[in-house]
């Protein structure tokens, strides 16, 4: 397994890889749903490609960029063990050098839900995948549907920008009571944790109700509220009951398809988890 950290050294390892290339880009501190894409990689490309960054311009200034889990050793072992052809740590000097000033921005797809939330988060995103992109031209991404959101912006931009790749979506992995891995999970206590699982039940429970016949969008929202409110260490951020490409909120009958999503503090821990409805 090939370490390199410059661009220059990027340029030249990827020289000598077979193609197809395939890259999944993580923040690292890896877990089963990391390694699921890594595996979903090597299974389509003669060759796979983990970036490592912890991007800080997807942070608000409110945000946990200081305290984001890090473990790189570790990090590195599991990834040899899954016969991993590169890793690319770059440095945040070496992505945003002094006097960096440009920025990749996606509109409408970025404005709701996380967007909204997280005001310049995903403007940081796109820069940095852009970036990815740009600099290892994988024939394939590899991105989790935990994030479906992200999802949708990349594959906008991948649109909008020309990229010649395709964006593979893979399943949500999820622990055992249903909690979709995650690094951030980490900061979780014993008793948070257990209060985390009513993120998954919500979803189901919707979800559930949308396949018996209900096709209200409020009133899948509203049994997603009203889950969450039955945990007493949960705080709702939002709801949504969206249109799965557009992200616009769904009123009135929800269509063929839809996109069940939540945010919710467990703690002082902010998760995120959504379930695709319909199709």
């Amino acid at each position: 397994m090939i370490k390199v950290v410059t661009f220059p050294e990027l340029a030249q390892a990827r020289k000598a890889l077979p193609e197809p290339v395939g890259l999944v880009p993580t923040m690292g501190y890896l877990h089963e749903g990391h390694l699921a894409l890594v595996r979903a990689a090597r299974g389509d490309c003669a060759s796979v490609v983990v970036s490592i960054f912890v991007n800080p311009t997807q942070f608000t200034p409110q945000e946990d960029l200081a305290s984001y889990p890090r473990n790189l050793a570790r990090d590195l072992r599991m990834l040899e063990n899954e016969c991993v052809a590169l890793v690319w740590m770059p440095l945040v000097e070496e992505m945003y050098p002094p006097g960096y000033q440009t920025w990749v921005n996606v509109e409408d797809v970025s404005q709701p839900l996380e967007g909204q939330m997280r005001p310049g988060h995903f403007r940081g995103v796109t820069t940095v995948v852009a970036k990815l992109f740009n600099a290892v031209r994988p024939q394939k991404a590899y991105f989790g549907q935990k994030d479906a959101q992200q999802v949708v912006v990349i594959r906008q931009m991948v649109r909008d920008l020309n990229f010649p790749l395709e964006i593979v979506v893979c399943p949500t992995v999820r622990e055992p009571d249903g909690l979709a891995m995650s690094s951030r999970n980490s900061y979780l206590s014993p008793q948070e944790r257990q209060a985390a699982a009513v993120l998954y039940r919500a979803l189901s429970r919707a979800a559930q109700a949308f396949a018996a016949g209900e096709r209200d969008a409020e009133t899948l929202r509203c049994i997603l509220r009203d889950t969450i409110q039955e945990e007493p260490l949960a705080r709702l951020q939002y709801a949504s009951c969206a249109h799965p490409e557009t992200l616009g909120e769904l009123e009135g009958e929800v269509g063929e398809t839809g996109l069940l999503s939540l945010a919710v503090y467990i703690g002082k821990t902010r998760l995120i988890d959504n379930i695709a409805i319909g199709g």
